[in-house]
């Protein structure tokens, strides 16, 4: 029990913090923050990961009932957020900004820590799509306490970068997170690769 649960919780960090693209985040939180005082930028950045943590909980245990109530199966949504996924890791590659979020740094700055930064910034289509599926792979209590930990896990390490987002630009400059971006957008075609692949497994073993 506890080797399933260890083993879901490292594979699910990793999984969500690759998912939730840490470097474009940065990127994107350095251009909506610019010029504001440090103590803002850490209450946006608190409640801006809070807010992703409230979506992401629910789309974690949303999965199987939305799946029936729209009668579709887990392995054809796996191939469709997977299709998705590989677009936004084509477009982290090519340009280091998620397909979804282009020009998001000149919209209104009223209150920016949930729109655009939690949603679409954090948790965008594509995203969303794979905690739905991730989510519903686990079935055992240990596999889904090791899931939702490692929810919390990926959170708590953005949020971390985040803070240090200053040093980073200065150390890295934008060049440096602009390929970093573009490494995760490589690991995240990966993994929606093997969503699609599992998707399409699945699918032909059950017909």
């Amino acid at each position: 029990m506890l080797d399933s649960f260890f083993a879901t919780y490292l594979s699910s960090t990793i999984r969500f913090l690759f998912l939730l693209a840490p470097f474009f985040v940065v990127t994107m939180f350095l251009a909506l923050t610019r010029g504001l005082p440090a103590a803002e930028k850490a209450s946006i950045i608190r409640r801006a990961c809070v807010s992703a943590f409230v979506l992401g909980l629910v789309l974690f245990f949303a999965g199987p009932l939305l799946f029936s109530a729209i009668g579709i199966t887990l392995n054809s949504f796996r191939i469709g957020a997977g299709s998705l996924l590989f677009l936004t890791a084509i477009s982290l590659v090519t340009s280091g900004t998620r397909n979804h979020a282009t020009g998001l740094p000149e919209e209104d700055r009223d209150d920016i820590a949930v729109v655009p930064l939690a949603i679409p910034v954090m948790i965008g289509p594509a995203t969303i799509g794979a905690i739905l599926v991730y989510g519903a792979e686990l079935k055992t209590v240990p596999d889904v306490a090791g899931g939702l930990l490692g929810l919390v896990s990926g959170l708590v390490i953005l949020g971390v970068l985040l803070r240090l987002s200053g040093y980073l630009e200065k150390v890295l400059g934008k060049t440096g997170l602009n390929i970093l971006s573009k490494i995760s957008g490589l690991i995240l075609s990966a993994m929606a690769a093997e969503i699609v692949l599992t998707g399409i497994a699945g699918f032909i073993a059950s017909t």
